[in-house]
């Protein structure tokens, strides 16, 4: 992967918006401060509440004329998700102004608050005009975008990570995620002969260390694959699609030859989680309607072992940028929860310090988010949307994780503050996200990205 330029309806208990508890300051000045600081947050936070469309936190008015044009759709297969998703900007623009207008001070040092300024909230609004992606993944503009990017000789990566952050159209998914990863080449002439060539060499790695014997294997790879051959029909077990005998194989052998083939971590209960988007999104460049109807069996042996090899490096690549996450000890996830902790004390100082006092350690829910990238937390229909986030930030996914696991725990501050400790490993592990929608998992990515713009050139936030 290379890097970037820059860095489950809604639920009855869902609140979308921030929780920032401020002690007293004797100070005028700084209580001054304190009221230009919150009046400038509750100007975002009303930008963010009146969204009702996917993409980066919009402060600024888009000026790219070309998202203002009524375009054709492209001659492409549509799916259903891919259908309108009602926008308004004119509702934003007095609150763009708001931001703008914000007042700019030097840093104010606080204690149990973010630690920030009114000149960060500037520098948000600068980062995200220079972004200017603001419109929904699948309207004619950006679909046009897409197709310009997407049919040129050479792709520019760091334009198609632009318009991917905001979410790709369903059907330009497969070829977007290959790219993103590094998998097929930017280079539209070399691409074919590429994924010819990765594809054969998947089969080769499959008649070597997979379609063997056991008495070929050492004792360590045939528990191995006796824990991979468990956790696959445990995989994704509310969607009917992954109990399918054939599709369960597919995940076996990728895994098994991606642990085969990684020695340094192997098989790390989890990694069975991480094939599944890639799975579904190179199955609907053949596959039609819901996933719910689908059934592999229908695909050739080829189409199959082509989509394997596709999830096999496309896993590759991913974990390729987090490979200390599942070393022994997994010491890089461990290292990902310290600094959530640190982030959600510096962002809601009131429920991080809840939290605390009722002896909940971050590990004790945050480890599973980060190991198995938020899969099985939220609905999967909303999955890929998330990775296309994901894989656009490049290698700084890592990084970003924090912001998104931030963004997501704080959804619900209200409701963790009210629970004793028992109360809060119970709701944080059976969180109400079974009837999100896109909209609730824009905003925790809105969120995400305003406080990364704010704290991402300032890393000593994270600093007692």
């Amino acid at each position: 992967m290379k890097n970037s330029s820059n860095n489950n309806s809604s639920s009855n208990t869902n609140h979308t918006q921030f929780h920032h508890n401020h002690p007293r300051n004797d100070d005028n000045s700084s209580t001054t401060i304190d009221s230009r600081f919150n009046q400038t947050l509750k100007n975002v936070q009303g930008l963010l509440k009146g969204r009702s469309i996917p993409g980066k936190v919009l402060l600024t008015r888009r000026s790219d004329p070309t998202d203002e044009l009524n375009l054709p759709s492209p001659d492409y297969r549509r799916t259903q998700s891919a259908r309108n998703i009602g926008t308004s900007e004119q509702s934003n623009m007095s609150r763009e102004a708001d931001v703008q207008n914000a007042s700019k001070e030097d840093n104010i040092p606080s204690v149990g608050k973010i630690k920030s300024t009114t000149s960060n909230i500037e520098n948000v609004s600068n980062e995200v005009q220079k972004s200017t992606i603001g419109a929904r993944a699948t309207d004619s503009a950006r679909v046009m975008k897409f197709t310009k990017e997407l049919s040129g000789n050479t792709v520019i990566l760091e334009r198609l990570r632009e318009l991917a952050w905001s979410g790709v159209p369903p059907y330009m998914r497969p070829t977007t995620w290959r790219l993103l990863l590094g998998y097929a080449p930017p280079n539209s002439d070399r691409r074919e002969g590429v994924l010819r060539r990765k594809r054969l060499e998947y089969l080769d790695c499959l008649s070597q260390f997979y379609d063997i014997p056991d008495t070929e294997r050492s004792d360590d790879e045939i528990n191995m694959l006796r824990q991979i051959a468990v956790d696959c029909p445990r995989t994704v077990p509310d969607v009917s699609f992954f109990q399918q005998e054939q599709v369960q194989k597919s995940l076996e052998r990728v895994l098994y030859t991606w642990a085969i083939r990684h020695p340094a971590s192997g098989y790390v209960q989890g990694i069975n989680d991480l094939v599944t988007p890639f799975l579904v999104v190179f199955l609907s460049e053949y596959l039609e309607g819901s996933i719910d109807n689908w059934s592999i069996s229908t695909l050739s042996l080829q189409k199959i072992s082509e989509i394997e090899a596709d999830c096999y490096w496309c896993l590759s690549k991913l974990l390729d940028g987090m490979q200390d996450h599942y070393t022994f000890a997994q010491p890089g996830i461990q290292r990902l929860v310290f600094r959530l902790k640190e982030l959600v004390r510096r962002i809601d100082e009131p429920v991080s310090r809840h939290m605390e006092e009722q002896g909940l350690e971050f590990l004790q829910f945050a480890f599973r988010w980060f190991n198995c990238l938020l899969i099985r937390e939220i609905p999967f229909h909303l999955v890929t949307r998330l990775w296309d986030t994901y894989l656009a930030e490049g290698d700084a996914l890592p990084d970003f994780l924090v912001y998104i696991y931030a963004s997501f725990l704080l959804t619900w501050s209200d409701e963790l503050q009210k629970l004793d400790f028992q109360e809060m490993v119970m709701f944080l592990q059976h969180l109400p996200t079974q009837n999100w929608s896109h909209q609730e998992l824009e905003m925790v990515l809105s969120r995400a990205y305003m406080w990364h713009s704010m704290f991402n050139s300032s890393p000593r936030h994270l600093v007692s």
